[in-house]
């Protein structure tokens, strides 16, 4: 059965709540899934914004706004919109990056978007990212120094060359055997189709 592949942006809505089940999902369905942090700020210059589209198209803000009420009081999962939006995930990406092979790789990606979204944090700094690191038991400093390495910024920016190369133009997506499915409404068809792969 082949692997899915979870692109993910921090400062993507709709990534919260898909980031918040697809674990789950995967594992009950019995279907790898590899974790792929990539930056959207690269692809939306190169389709000429340099904003997200959700305050480019203020109608389409609102409603993403109401949808994401509807989706977190569905799922039971906090909501806050954040007094700043989108918020830098540059250094979130780099630590998943850093850690994406480690079995708490979907904690800690969780917890970002849980402090992002439903707590209002700046997790553009790095004192943010290594609280939430030291919450889930985890060494903080060790962690930071190798997400500033050259290696894990060449790594990031090869994620998002991926990403691109696949086809992807926002987040979440996931991809399975070259197919993509792109938002957190598709995830249950990406899981449909792994199965029948």
């Amino acid at each position: 059965m082949p692997t899915l592949d979870v692109f993910f942006e921090f400062a993507s809505t709709y990534s919260y709540p898909a980031t918040s089940r697809v674990e789950a999902l995967c594992a009950e369905a019995g279907i790898a899934m590899r974790w792929r942090p990539f930056l959207l700020g690269p692809i939306f210059r190169d389709q000429g914004w340099n904003d997200s589209p959700f305050n480019v198209y203020p109608v389409k803000g609102q409603y993403m706004w109401r949808d994401m009420e509807r989706i977190c009081g569905k799922l039971d999962l906090p909501l806050q919109r954040p007094s700043q939006f989108p918020r830098n995930g540059l250094l979130a990406a780099r630590v998943a990056c850093a850690v994406a092979a480690e079995p708490w790789c979907g904690d800690f990606v969780r917890a970002m978007y849980r402090a992002n979204f439903a707590e209002d944090r700046d997790i553009a700094r790095p004192e943010v990212v290594g609280a939430v690191l030291e919450a889930l038991g985890q060494k903080s400093e060790p962690i930071l120094e190798r997400a500033g390495t050259q290696e894990t910024k060449d790594r990031l920016r090869l994620e998002t060359d991926e990403a691109v190369r696949l086809g992807v133009f926002g987040a979440p997506s996931f991809v399975v055997d070259g197919e993509l499915f792109w938002g957190n409404d598709r995830l249950e068809d990406a899981l449909a189709w792994a199965r029948r792969c």
